[in-house]
């Protein structure tokens, strides 16, 4: 008896496009390099903070650049994408969040993480302003 070839599913290029679903998770994810792109310039100010004044004064100088206002108002939108998909999908992806005896809605989770969100980069900001 012969061997029976295994089942290759043929994959089309182009198949998430089909379907809005992984249109929205595609884009999600196309958003993680522009985060790794703002880890890296933010790693890049911490060194230079550590550096000295010097340091820090030519990064500053470096992000007041036409070009990195840019990269930076670019990065704003994706980032901003990125975080509303993050704390969209979080409910679907943690264990129920049980408080005072009821569950929490997925709708409050997701609000109290993009209110989280907006705190923590108002608090930068003004910490970035007091360095200025």
């Amino acid at each position: 008896m012969a061997a029976r070839r295994p089942y290759v599913r043929p994959v089309q290029a182009g198949w998430w496009r089909r379907n809005p679903f992984f249109v929205r998770y595609m884009a999600r994810e196309m958003t993680a390099p522009f985060v790794a792109l703002y880890a890296v310039i933010l790693l890049a100010g911490i060194v230079c903070l550590a550096s000295g004044p010097g340091a820090w004064a030519a990064y500053v100088a470096l992000l007041r650049t036409p070009g990195a206002i840019g990269v930076h108002a670019l990065l704003l939108v994706v980032l901003a994408y990125h975080t509303y998909t993050w704390f969209g999908i979080m409910p679907k992806t943690m264990p129920p969040l049980v408080l005072g005896g009821r569950k929490v809605a997925a709708a409050g989770i997701t609000a109290a993480g993009l209110v989280a969100a907006a705190l923590c980069m108002i608090a930068l900001w003004l910490l970035a302003g007091a360095f200025a």
